[in-house]
């Protein structure tokens, strides 16, 4: 139904009901998120992911925040446009949401700063210009959210014309992962008793493995399997396929399964351009690096370019990518191995994107290749090498020889090695700091 044959007092009662029943909701249980809020006023926050990252759940948790900062329950609505019986709303008449509120909570007009929460508003069409206005004309805090299909962080950027800022949710981090279990350590790391270590590398381990998709946890090995696989193919489909009107499909399940399956991997469009059409697909370049932008904007990967001052070198060289969670390696790797340094590879790598840093990959004069230079916000430089296992000599020389080599390049740079297992670190020079997993990613 539209609006014409649904009957404006009809909708406007309808949105009046919805915004009564948003206001006495009690906050559901939840596991807390440790997601940043940008602190610039003025502005909307966008809070953008993947699906099913628990976004809709992050705004609940930010309801809460508020309410525990002694504002009234009144002076926060969440209001969910995802309702088929909203369907035919248009941009012009969403500002009825807005004066139904009001006629519900006239005090709270220009009187006092009330918060907004529109989820799913993506399914309103040019909804950009009404959140624009409201910012413009009402005394209010705006968080907008919705699925990656039609709410992108570069569209984001665009159509609200500087007007939001970007929260990003990504999967359960290691430490999000233990709180929800309740296995949190209370100490830090540099406290841990050998029996609280051995059991954080051990949940570590279970971690990479599975994973940090919230409604994936404690699922069993197949339900798990089925429910990312669908995660990933309801993202290849309705954020990519249908958004962008992509037809060689073909194609681009192909590129999907590449890069999933191979996390951390090189990937030349040129040199998968070759592949494909040997294997009789023709898809231009240019229609290929679409696809990978596609697919990056959809944050099903995420893709690091190589360091360097020279934007054509950085352009012109393969970039490395991840997947956004390693729970989905196991599902695409056809190698049959564990992948654990691939997935530690690939943890680390978000939690960089998640603590705020620049992240880029090396190559060294001696052709050696460094898994990450990352610049963080406080202006500290780091050179990263992820490696599971350094128990064995010439991995661990391998290792040391890219870090040392790298330092050329980078002589401010700090130098560390991130292990599963800290123990087994072998010989190290004095200024390369080996770290256990667990403890970086929870310190």
């Amino acid at each position: 139904c539209d609006i014409l044959s649904f009957g404006e007092g009809q909708m406007k009662e309808l949105i009046r009901q919805k915004i009564i029943d948003s206001l006495a909701v009690s906050i559901p249980p939840m596991t807390r998120r440790d997601i940043r809020l940008p602190g610039i006023s003025g502005k909307a926050t966008a809070v953008i992911g993947m699906r099913r990252t628990g976004k809709t759940t992050f705004l609940w948790q930010v309801i809460g925040d508020r309410l525990k900062q002694g504002m009234a329950r009144e002076g926060l609505l969440y209001f969910n446009f995802e309702d088929e019986r909203l369907a035919g709303l248009e941009a012009a008449n969403l500002h009825w949401v807005v004066e139904e509120y009001y006629r519900l909570h006239p005090e709270w007009r220009d009187r006092k700063r009330a918060v907004f929460f529109f989820d799913e508003i993506q399914m309103v069409q040019a909804w950009e210009s009404f959140v624009r206005r409201l910012l413009d004309t009402e005394n209010a805090e705006i968080f907008i959210s919705g699925s990656s299909a039609k709410l992108l962080s570069r569209e984001v950027a665009t159509s609200m014309r500087g007007r939001a800022m970007e929260t990003i949710v990504h999967p359960f981090s290691f430490r999000e992962y233990l709180r929800h279990r309740s296995r949190e350590p209370k100490d830090p790391p540099g406290r841990w008793t050998k029996a609280v270590r051995s059991a954080m590398e051990k949940e570590l381990e279970r971690y990479l493995l599975e994973g940090g998709f919230p409604e994936a946890q404690d699922a069993d090995a197949r339900d798990r399997t089925d429910l990312l696989r669908n995660y990933v193919d309801t993202a290849l489909f309705r954020d990519v396929v249908e958004r962008r009107a992509v037809t060689h499909v073909a194609a681009l399940r192909w590129m999907v399964r590449q890069l999933l399956g191979n996390a951390g991997g090189s990937f030349s469009v040129n040199k998968f351009y070759r592949d494909i059409r040997s294997q009789g697909l023709a898809v231009s370049k240019d229609t290929l690096h679409d696809y990978l932008g596609y697919l990056e904007d959809a944050f099903l990967i995420r893709t690091v370019f190589l360091h360097s001052r020279s934007e054509r070198r950085r352009m012109v060289n393969p970039r490395k990518v991840y997947p956004v969670d390693p729970g989905l390696i196991p599902i695409f790797d056809r190698t049959g191995e564990t992948g654990l340094g691939h997935a530690l590879e690939t943890c680390v790598m978000i939690e960089l994107e998640r603590r705020g840093g620049e992240i880029a990959y090396a190559k060294t004069p001696a052709g050696f290749e460094v898994d990450f230079v990352a610049r963080l916000h406080d202006g500290r430089e780091e050179l990263i090498q992820v490696s599971a296992d350094l128990g064995d000599p010439e991995v661990r020389n391998r290792e040391i020889r890219a870090l040392m080599d790298a330092k050329s390049l980078h002589p401010r740079a700090s130098l560390n090695i991130i292990t599963l297992h800290r123990e087994a670190r072998g010989e190290m020079p004095e200024n390369i700091r080996v770290h256990g997993a667990a403890d970086w990613l929870l310190s």
